[in-house]
């Protein structure tokens, strides 16, 4: 849930920052794992005019067999942003159970963005 509170946080700013990076983030598009169940996912509204004047630079990373958060999720998230999806296949949710340890092309984007 990192990238909806980082969306959340983005709606508070009143000064914008460098960057914002979402990986696996789900913004409302089903299916997302335990979305009826799960009380975190009530609020799935974001004033995107505001998020996309809070960061210079964003960045939407998504899977196509990520088990919670389905590619939707990232196509969205890119849109309303106004950036480019980028698309890793069989990443999973970017995690460990998915075999990532580590993320190099994250770290490379965070460091152009530095």
């Amino acid at each position: 849930m990192g990238g909806v509170f980082t969306l959340k946080f983005l709606e508070q700013l009143q000064q914008p920052i460098k960057a914002a990076f979402f990986i696996g983030t789900p913004v409302g598009v089903r299916p997302i794992l335990n979305y009826d169940r799960d009380s975190s996912f009530s609020g799935f509204s974001f004033d995107w005019k505001k998020i996309v004047k809070s960061a210079k630079h964003f960045d939407v990373f998504q899977s196509d067999d990520d088990p919670y958060v389905s590619l939707g999720n990232g196509e969205e998230l890119a849109k309303q942003l106004g950036v480019e999806l980028t698309f890793v296949p069989h990443a999973g949710h970017f995690n460990a159970k998915a075999g990532y340890t580590t993320f190099p092309l994250l770290l490379e984007r965070v460091k152009r963005e530095l």
